[in-house]
């Protein structure tokens, strides 16, 4: 069960602009003009929109799908860290029942992943036997998600044994073509070097991981405006997913060095004038719930404290549509007793969660 909506009023300093706001809610929105009968839940304190993780898998476990049971105990785990908007980047699990659920995130869906046989994750992906299915499959996928599709744009190829692009670039071109052609983003997995330029030549709207950017396709990515969600916290799994993979040891030594280079490469990203969202990768091998680690990690490799909160909340949700603040937006914020951009203890530690206008978790 949760709490029916109630009438709440809240003075405090608003982020980001960092000055003094004064809120009102009922029936779930935010309202700059005063509510008659609001209780005063916050007087001084910090008030933010909640956070978003902007790349993970609800209903994904480290065996793969989950059952519903499971994926609710996932969002659970994202709205009590003060998650309360998810993009879901590919799940074969279908949780749009939770949308009528009041007291879990709200969560923007990329339909399923699409593949080449064998070149990814099996029971994860649309496996596609012909390219030139691809485009076809890019519309009926943006038809089951929420604006975005989801391809794996390189993965190992065993042949060969390392990565390499799954797609021709031609049919790149075609496939985020489709996408665009009926309102929706395209994005893709990608480690290695080689699949980014034909994926950013293609037109693609954001890269997950882009782990394999260099100089050229950093300056590329740039002039292209293509998006960076780097999921720092997973990328640090590429040592044991090298140690696991001795059968492939170019493929290995590819990983190794893909992830001690990762600082350096978000940061000339970062330098580049690129734009970095924050994203978990939740689901699989990484437990729900661990957007502020992935904050930190955009502050190690050079990010501002107010930057990198940004990229995990007002400018997140600018992205994906989702205001912030305003009037007439949903209640979904945190209350913070001292500025939370000032520590990741801080963070991790709201007064208040309002979802819907609903004070849930803590």
């Amino acid at each position: 069960m949760t709490a029916a909506a109630a009438r709440y009023h809240l003075r405090g300093t608003g982020l980001p602009d960092g000055e003094p706001v004064e809120l009102w809610v009922h029936d779930g929105v935010l309202s700059t003009e005063p509510v008659a009968d609001a209780e005063t839940i916050c007087d001084g304190g910090w008030i933010t929109p909640g956070l978003v993780d902007a790349h993970c898998h609800v209903g994904l476990g480290p065996h793969g799908p989950t059952d519903l049971a499971e994926a609710l105990v996932q969002a659970e785990a994202e709205r009590d860290a003060g998650a309360l908007l998810l993009r879901d980047a590919g799940s074969p699990v279908d949780t749009r029942s939770f949308d009528d659920h009041l007291d879990l995130p709200r969560i923007i869906r990329a339909g399923r992943h699409l593949a080449r046989p064998k070149r990814y994750i099996s029971t994860l992906a649309l496996e596609l036997e012909d390219e030139s299915e691809l485009p076809g499959a890019v519309l009926e996928q943006a038809a089951r998600g929420d604006g975005w599709v989801k391809l794996v744009g390189d993965w190992i190829d065993r042949a060969t044994g390392d990565l390499a692009p799954l797609w021709s670039d031609a049919v790149l071109v075609e496939a985020v073509a489709a996408a665009h052609s009926v309102g929706a983003r395209v994005t893709a997995h990608v480690f290695g070097e080689d699949a980014l330029p034909g994926l950013v030549r293609a037109g693609i709207d954001c890269l997950e991981h882009g782990t394999g950017l260099t100089e050229d396709t950093v300056a590329l990515v740039a002039e292209h405006g293509t998006t960076l969600v780097p999921t720092l916290i997973n990328i640090e799994n590429f040592p044991s997913i090298a140690d696991g993979a001795s059968r492939y040891p170019v493929y290995a030594a590819h990983m190794r060095d893909l992830h001690a280079r990762v600082g350096s490469t978000v940061a000339a990203a970062l330098e580049a004038g690129i734009t970095v969202y924050a994203g978990t990768d939740a689901g699989g091998g990484i437990r729900h719930g661990r957007i502020v680690d992935e904050v930190e990690s955009l502050v190690a490799v050079g990010m501002s404290r107010h930057d990198a909160l940004g990229a995990a909340c007002w400018d997140a949700r600018t992205w994906l549509g989702h205001p912030g603040l305003a009037h007439g937006a949903s209640a979904d914020l945190l209350v913070h007793e001292q500025d939370p951009r000032t520590s990741a203890a801080v963070l991790r530690t709201p007064r208040h969660v309002l979802l819907r206008g609903r004070r849930v978790g803590r």
